[in-house]
């Protein structure tokens, strides 16, 4: 069965592209107004609103701070169509509750792609709650004949678990498709999580806090360390050069939102320790050990462990590979800038870990 989009925009040229353009795949209604989108959501609950940013009388965030507000309605999904390509009011969307936004006059693949995004991130997380619930309601009555259904019980868990880490990376690679890095930046920062993890306990260090529960939530947690860039705009994930001073402060503001959204999408879903691991990842990565980081300006050991590990991880991987905006530095330039940041940047004892094992933290 088709899912329905409405697109909504006063201009009726606007209307007739994006029609044109998602009809074959998709139960398409357009609306020039926002009297024909309030009579229509009486008797029409669509699976996405592509809705203009400009509209008379009410503007386009006004009307999803409405739907936002409507039991009905609020757990549609809106994708702002714009004719400014302005990250300020790109970023002003997404904040307010947006799923993306598309500049107009639309690239058709651009337009596709983003719909088709979009939709299936909302489909990953109905699924997942639905399978969850399911699961749950399965266990429950099962629970009764537990002598007997032990083995099926556990296998009904893995797979609930499976499914869980399938959501959980495909929200990543989300991500990271739309990140400027060459590609496997989640599965390489992940790798060097594990070996960090793996040398501090062989010398000794933090061996109360990494226990193999701790370590098993922080593998699995690294892969969301990067999550809020969902809310950074295209303009400034993928420029090809140096950031502005005021686009810094825009992708600074990654690391909040990545915490948040962790909340919303996994609560109820997944248990509460992966989440506050999660949360410490996504949220302080960019804290340093000597308080000039951000979203908090933590310092020493106030900032989480898991993030202290990430920090060092997600960097090195920044510095070896190539970027749309740097080619990539020598493995020796990478430690050189490793030594030089810690105490600064970096906890002093993962770094020197680090160091006196380069060869199997980088091979």
């Amino acid at each position: 069965m088709k899912q329905t989009i409405l697109v909504v925009d006063d201009d009726k040229m606007i209307l007739k592209m994006a029609r044109d353009i998602l009809e074959n795949k998709y139960n398409t209604f357009t609306l020039d107004s926002v009297e024909m989108l309030l009579d229509e959501l009486k008797h029409t609950i669509p699976h996405l609103i592509l809705l203009d940013l400009v509209m008379p009388g009410m503007s386009g965030l006004e009307i999803m701070s409405f739907m936002k507000k409507n039991e009905k309605y609020k757990d549609i999904p809106i994708m702002f169509l714009t004719a400014t390509q302005s990250a300020e009011v790109e970023t002003e969307c997404m904040n307010a509750g947006a799923e993306d936004f598309v500049t107009k006059p639309f690239v058709p693949a651009v337009l596709v792609s983003r719909v088709e995004r979009v939709l299936a991130l909302k489909e990953y997380q109905n699924n997942l709650e639905n399978m969850v619930k399911k699961q749950a309601r399965q266990l429950v009555r099962r629970e009764r004949e537990l002598n007997r259904a032990q083995e099926k019980l556990l296998h009904q868990a893995q797979e609930i678990n499976r499914m869980q880490e399938e959501v959980i990376n495909s929200m990543a690679n989300l991500i990271e498709s739309r990140d400027c890095s060459t590609g496997n930046h989640i599965k390489r920062t992940s790798l060097y999580v594990k070996r960090i993890t793996e040398m501090l306990r062989k010398e000794g260090i933090y061996k109360e806090q990494l226990t193999d529960e701790y370590i098993e939530l922080l593998l699995k947690a690294a892969p969301m360390h990067d999550i809020g860039k969902i809310k950074i705009p295209d303009t400034i994930l993928q420029k090809p050069a140096k950031l502005s001073e005021k686009e810094f402060e825009i992708m600074k503001t990654h690391a909040a939102q990545g915490g948040r959204i962790i909340v919303e999408v996994l609560a109820g879903v997944e248990s509460q320790a992966y989440i506050d691991m999660a949360m410490e990842v996504a949220s302080f990565h960019h804290e340093k050990w000597d308080g000039s980081g951000y979203p908090k300006g933590l310092s020493e050991e106030r900032i989480p462990l898991s993030a202290r590990i990430m920090a060092v991880a997600d960097v090195f991987d920044a510095l070896v590979s190539k970027r749309c905006y740097k080619e990539a530095m020598s493995l020796e330039e990478a430690f050189a800038i490793i030594e030089e940041s810690a105490g600064t940047h970096f906890d002093p004892q993962i770094a020197h870990v680090v160091l006196k094992n380069k060869e199997y933290f980088a091979s």
